[in-house]
């Protein structure tokens, strides 16, 4: 699975990073970001959440 997250529309809640923090993080300008964009099989459920989870529907985990 791959991550990806459309900083531009991010309201910078913090929600992906509290829940996944091994693949999602807090950019240097406060924004999320995908520091792990090949989601470890091991992961794959806590991404979904994370991505379920997005008051702004910005992640996407396919």
């Amino acid at each position: 699975m791959k991550a990806k997250l459309d900083r531009s529309g991010c309201i910078s809640c913090g929600l992906c990073t509290q829940i996944c923090p091994d693949v999602f993080r807090m950019g240097d300008d406060g924004i999320a970001e995908v520091y792990r964009e090949d989601v470890p099989k091991d992961m794959e459920g806590i991404a979904v959440e994370a991505q379920e989870g997005c008051p702004v529907s910005v992640i996407t985990v396919d």
